[in-house]
């Protein structure tokens, strides 16, 4: 099977890397190509050193209408059995593209989408139209999560026109003897700049005003000076968090990772994963912090909301205030000091074995193979 995943671009976001995850794990019988519409970013160097062919539209904008006949001869070229498209861009264009090049099995999956956002953008009454108008050119419309699933039954998405598959984590990737965390935590803290005896919050994501960072800032002040925090990942919010962090009097205890690669080695470095963010679509990067064996502060997590009180027993959801996460920053830093396990990681909760990308991507398999009628 001849497979054409379309997605708006290839930077390192949250959508792209999810891709990147699932091509390494579908059926062997599958074979995918991906198209980027602008922007073959790192996800795209990635994508071509693990072997996937990468195609780049070089589209010039969100109205740049003759892409679309450009893709759907691509499309045709490639004499593909399905097309999945990634991201609002590629929604509206690809699925069009894949109807005019005669394409039946054509699947999107909305990553990011919540009653009046999508994308971290405001949903107007144009932006829906034309989501709704691309949506019933598609067969299926994939949705990460139960809140997505909901979004899009309130629009009017018919309910048998939606699948639910959430996103996954690489599980493996995070498992390791003790040996040889407790090396690679001692290595990373000495390249991070941590000093010894320092007690690590961390946080993943964006550095965009989603993610409520200023919060973990704000809860880095009311500790005393032992503690550090960390953020993994890149965005326009940098500078901004830099600025606060002076601001509050803890620029020097502020580690700003940029994105990186190693995530599973750099989370060894940390001692808790807090997630401030008020809303999220899935909730990926708490999933990684369990895997870590981290003990992780929420406040917001589709992903666990979804299953039974303890699938997680490490998480704890918390109002997304600077107040309510320096409080519980600090009883957690008490209580594992007390408790003689400062570095231990914990058990994996149950939460992780169900998001497993090897299981997510079956599902996403046995999905292709019925749409395609295999």
């Amino acid at each position: 099977m001849r497979i054409l995943h379309i997605v708006t671009g290839l930077a390192s976001g949250g959508a792209e890397r999810q891709l990147q995850l699932l091509l390494r794990h579908l059926p062997a019988h599958q074979h995918c190509e991906v198209l980027a519409l602008t922007n073959p970013g790192a996800v795209a160097a990635a994508l071509r050193a693990e072997g996937v062919t990468v195609h780049h539209l070089g589209m010039r904008g969100n109205r740049d209408v003759g892409a679309l006949p450009r893709l759907a001869g691509r499309i045709r070229a490639g004499r593909y059995d399905l097309v999945h498209t990634h991201l609002y861009r590629a929604g509206l264009y690809g699925r069009a593209a894949a109807r005019l090049a005669g394409v039946r099995a054509v699947v999107a999956t909305e990553h990011s989408l919540h009653a009046g956002v999508i994308e971290g953008r405001p949903v107007t009454r144009g932006v829906k139209g034309l989501y709704l108008a691309a949506e019933r050119l598609g067969t299926t419309t994939v949705a990460v999560s139960r809140q997505v699933a909901g979004t899009l039954h309130a629009w009017g998405v018919p309910a048998a026109r939606v699948e639910l598959i959430p996103n996954g984590i690489d599980a493996a990737r995070y498992r390791r003897p003790s040996a040889d965390r407790a090396a690679t935590r001692a290595r990373v803290r000495a390249e991070l700049g941590l000093p010894p005896g320092s007690w690590v919050v961390g946080g993943i994501g964006r550095l965009v005003p989603g993610k409520r960072f200023p919060v973990l800032l704000e809860a880095l002040a009311g500790l005393d000076g032992a503690a550090r925090l960390v953020l993994i990942g890149e965005g326009p919010e940098r500078t901004a968090l830099e600025r606060r962090a002076a601001a509050l009097g803890v620029r020097d205890r502020l580690v700003l990772t940029g994105e990186r690669d190693d995530v599973p080695d750099l989370l060894t470095a940390l001692d808790v994963l807090a997630a401030p963010s008020a809303e999220e679509t899935f909730g990926l990067g708490v999933l990684e912090g369990l895997a870590a064996g981290l003990p992780v502060r929420h406040s917001a997590c589709p992903a666990l909301d979804e299953l039974p009180p303890g699938a997680a027993p490490q998480a704890r959801r918390i109002p997304s205030e600077a107040a309510a996460y320096t409080a519980a920053l600090r009883d957690l830093r008490d209580r594992r000091r007390l408790d003689g396990h400062t570095t231990d990681p914990l058990p994996r909760p149950p939460a992780v074995g169900h998001y497993d990308i090897v299981r997510v991507a079956a599902d996403l398999g046995a999905l292709y193979d019925r749409l395609a009628g295999v």
